[in-house]
């Protein structure tokens, strides 16, 4: 197993799940030294086996990442440094990682940490505390980092040009309604909520998540595109040897019973 260390990033392994934290005191700034270690930290994991599921969040409960460094527009040599080095392609690396991806949101997440947050597979966020923004209209840019590209296909292309062009905060509780975050919980529910669902995940057969996650990006494709590609990654799950333990061991514990299937998914994460 990988030995994770670095500068603004702490990892805490358990049961097959990476919890990321990241401090980068005062504000999480997304700068040169948090930029390298995401970049690391993703090379490390990559090809991690011990690692199914990789959850984000934050040592500081006001930011979760503030934004990208505004130094990139101001200072040329900070901008050509930027371009030489990992940013560019950082993003689009978090996208085609192989583990499950959860972002834990407590405080604020604007510009390219909002745009971080589009590449993971899903978000969650405390209620009353944290806020997404988008404001790089309001500096005289646009979103980069797939925001303009991301963003739409979470809300809608009017909700995302509210959020694009007005340049303003969304609360949780909006940006759970536009389709932005998975889901808003009240603070003190947000850690329990991400655990178990990670630990849930990571404890599911490996070339089921795998198949499954191909299967939902199939959904960009024409319908009877998508349904060939379903069809196709589900048969060799479906078939193997995997899934007949499984299936056999959910019969024995009551599958298919009114007891068990009144209480199927805990029934299910008992498995092993």
């Amino acid at each position: 197993m990988v030995t994770y260390a670095y500068d603004t990033l702490t990892v805490r392994l358990k049961d097959g799940v990476a919890s990321v934290c990241i401090d980068n005191p005062p504000i999480n700034l997304l700068d040169a030294r948090l930029i390298a270690d995401l970049d690391r930290f993703n090379t490390d994991v990559r090809d991690d086996d011990a690692v199914r599921v990789v959850v984000f969040g934050s040592a500081n409960p006001e930011f979760f990442l503030a934004h990208g460094d505004m130094r990139l527009v101001t200072d040329p040599d900070a901008l050509a440094a930027f371009a030489a080095g990992p940013g560019p392609g950082l993003y689009a690396r978090y996208r085609t990682l192989p583990q499950v991806t959860i972002g834990k949101v407590t405080g604020r997440a604007r510009g390219g940490g909002n745009e971080f947050l589009l590449t993971l597979d899903m978000r969650f966020a405390a209620i009353g505390t944290a806020r997404f923004g988008q404001p790089e209209v309001g500096l005289g840019i646009f979103p980069g980092g797939g925001g303009t590209q991301l963003l739409p296909r979470l809300t809608g292309r009017a909700r995302a040009l509210e959020a694009i062009l007005g340049a303003a905060d969304f609360d949780a509780g909006t940006a759970e309604r536009y389709g932005w975050i998975n889901r808003a919980l009240p603070a003190d529910e947000l850690d329990d909520f991400v655990d178990r669902l990670a630990a849930r995940i990571a404890s599911y057969p490996r070339s089921a998540v795998d198949a499954a996650r191909k299967a939902v990006d199939a959904a960009d494709l024409p319908l009877e595109e998508g349904l060939t590609v379903e069809g196709e990654l589900l048969w060799p799950v479906f078939t193997g040897p995997e899934a007949a333990g499984r299936f056999t061991a959910a019969l024995a514990a009551g599958a298919q019973t009114r007891d068990g299937e009144l209480e199927l998914a805990d029934l299910l994460s008992r498995i092993r």
